[in-house]
């Protein structure tokens, strides 16, 4: 189950007891999955997606950067996969995934998702209804900041992808909003 929130997307997702390891927690490469669900619930399930016919060739994963924060357990409650859109370049979405339970953050991932071109199998621009829609998963700042890094040319990233000065926020409290 899905749905939007005021900033963001959040896909309602549950641990399965196959999902464990021999460590009894979820497995890592399952967290993945969680991902990959929550984005693709969001580029492919949502309903203004699916009624607008958006993203008609998919969509390619170019990155993941991924913070396990906290050992997930099988539960009967299922987790929460938040999704906001920090940033929007001329064929990409830069997405934040948090997978959250009881307000708590077990993994947070940045992933750079590429609208593809199903002829060439390659990137391509994403239209305009493809960046209204995904405009709405961002907060008015990342929004501004989006605009204006399609009209000037972005600084050049340190090699540490600027996390030493980038606010992390609270390790454990789950973050629903992008700030």
């Amino acid at each position: 189950m899905s749905a939007a929130s005021p900033v963001g997307h959040v896909l309602s997702c549950p641990t399965r007891w196959s999902d464990v390891d021999e460590n009894g927690h979820i497995n890592n490469a399952r967290l993945v999955g969680y991902i990959q669900e929550g984005i693709y619930d969001l580029f492919c399930h949502h309903a203004t997606a699916v009624r607008e016919s958006l993203f008609p060739s998919g969509f390619i994963i170019a990155r993941h950067e991924i913070d396990y924060l906290e050992q997930l357990h099988h539960r009967p409650e299922p987790l929460s996969v938040w999704l906001t859109v920090e940033r929007l370049g001329r064929s990409s979405a830069h997405v934040e995934v948090n997978v959250c339970r009881a307000r708590l953050t077990f993994m947070r991932a940045r992933t750079v998702v590429v609208a593809r071109d199903r002829e060439s199998g390659r990137s391509r621009n994403l239209s305009q209804n493809e960046r209204l829609f995904l405009g709405g998963f961002m907060s008015e700042a990342a929004r501004t900041a989006s605009l204006a890094s399609l009209t000037t040319p972005a600084p050049r990233q340190p090699v540490d992808g600027g996390r030493a000065s980038s606010p992390a926020g609270p390790r454990r409290l789950c973050r629903t909003t992008a700030g």
